[in-house]
C-alpha cells in the first residue's frame, strides 16, 4: 500500500540501506508528490490505490482460464472473487489469495498480476477474494469473509476443477494476517492445508516492535499510514487484543499448516513477521522464512523495477509447488 507523499522528499535515514532499484522507486514516488493515502477519505484512497497498483508490476501473464466468481459469505452476501488456472483437464491444487491494503484499500483487480504470476509459476489454481473493506465493514468482517471463502473453496474445489486434498491459503500485508488467521481456523475444524503463504503479514496487536519505531517514517509505509488503516478497521484498542486481528496472540498454533513467510527488510512489519515465524517454529510447525534485503513493504508488487520482487515470486511459487507435491 504505497503511502509516500510530499514529506518523503526529505532525506530518509534508511535511504542508504535500500537497493539502488528500491531507492530509485522511492525517489520517483517522492517526486510524484501524490498525497499519502492516509490524508484521503477511504473512497479516495481506494481510487488512488487502484490507479497506481499496476504501475510497477511485471507484465500481465496470459492464462488459459480466468473466471470471475461469487462466493457466498455467512450473511448471504456474494463476495467477488477471481479464479486463475494455468491449465484445464486435471485437478489442480488451489491457493486462496487474500490481498493487502490495510483492510481498507485493495481489491481483486489490484492484485490481479500477482495472482496470475503465482498461478503461472506454481502451476496451481489461485482464487483471489474481494473481502469487504473498512470502515464500512469493520473488524472482524474481513476475517469472517476470508474464512467463509476458504471453507467454500474447500467444499467446492472439485466443482472448480481443483484437488480438494491440496489446498493452501495466502496473502500479503493485511491479507497475510487474514491468511494466518484462516490457517488457525482451518486447523480448528480439521481442514488440512498444505501451506500458509504469508507475505509481510501483520501479526501484532499494537505495532510496538522495534521495527515499527525504526521505520516509523517510511519509506513507502509509515506509522501515520498504519494508524489510519487500523483506525478504519478496528478503532477500539481493546479489540486489537483479539487474535483474529493479531495472530501472534493466538492461544496456540500447534498443528497449523506449514508456512512460507516472505518479509521486507526495510518494513515496519518485519519484526512481527519474524516473531510469528518463531511462534510457529516453537509449536513444531515447519517454517521457511525469507527476508529480502534492501526493499520495503509492497515490494512484491514492484517486479518491473525490483529484482527482489521477481525472486520472491519464484520463491513463493517454489514453496507452493513443494507443498502441493508438484514435480
Amino acid at each position: 500500500m504505497t503511502t509516500t507523499g510530499p514529506d518523503s522528499a526529505l532525506p530518509s535515514p534508511h535511504h542508504a540501506r535500500l537497493t539502488p532499484q528500491m531507492r530509485s522507486v522511492v525517489d520517483r514516488m517522492a517526486r510524484a508528490g501524490r498525497p499519502p493515502l492516509h490524508t484521503l477519505t477511504p473512497a479516495e484512497a481506494r481510487a488512488a490505490y487502484e490507479l497506481g497498483a499496476g504501475v510497477l508490476e511485471v507484465p500481465k501473464a496470459a492464462l488459459p482460464r480466468v473466471e470471475d466468481l461469487r462466493i457466498p459469505a455467512r450473511d448471504g452476501l456474494p463476495l467477488p472473487a477471481r479464479l486463475y488456472a494455468p491449465g484445464a483437464g486435471r485437478a489442480l491444487p488451489l491457493l486462496l489469495y487474500l490481498h493487502g491494503g490495510g483492510f481498507t484499500v485493495g481489491s481483486v483487480d489490484t492484485h490481479d498480476v500477482l495472482c496470475r504470476e503465482l498461478a503461472r509459476l506454481a502451476g496451481c489454481m489461485v482464487v483471489s477474494l474481494g473481502y469487504r473493506l473498512a470502515p464500512e465493514h469493520p473488524f472482524p468482517r474481513a476475517s469472517d469473509d476470508a474464512w467463509d471463502a476458504l471453507a467454500w473453496v474447500a467444499a467446492n474445489a472439485a466443482r472448480l476443477g481443483a484437488d480438494p486434498a491440496r489446498l493452501a491459503v495466502g496473502g500479503d500485508s493485511a491479507g497475510g494476517t487474514l491468511a494466518a488467521v484462516s490457517a488457525i481456523l482451518a486447523r480448528d475444524v480439521g481442514l488440512p492445508l498444505a501451506l500458509q503463504l504469508l507475505i509481510y503479514p501483520g501479526t501484532t496487536a499494537h505495532q510496538d516492535t522495534p521495527s515499527h519505531t525504526e521505520f516509523a517514517y517510511g519509506p513507502v509505509l509509515d506509522r501515520a499510514a498504519i494508524g489510519w488503516f487500523f483506525d478504519q478497521y478496528i478503532p477500539s484498542r481493546a479489540e486489537r487484543e483479539d487474535w483474529r486481528f493479531a495472530p501472534l496472540l493466538a492461544p496456540d498454533v500447534d498443528g497449523v499448516a506449514p508456512a512460507w513467510i516472505g518479509l521486507a527488510e526495510c518494513d515496519p512489519l518485519v519484526d512481527e513477521g519474524v516473531a510469528y515465524g518463531d511462534k510457529l517454529r516453537a509449536a513444531g510447525v515447519a517454517v521457511d522464512l525469507e527476508i529480502y534485503r534492501g526493499v520495503t513493504h509492497e515490494f512484491i508488487k514492484m517486479g518491473r523495477a525490483i529484482p527482489e520482487a521477481r525472486q520472491a515470486h519464484q520463491d513463493a511459487a517454489h514453496a507452493l509447488r513443494a507443498a502441493f507435491l508438484i514435480d
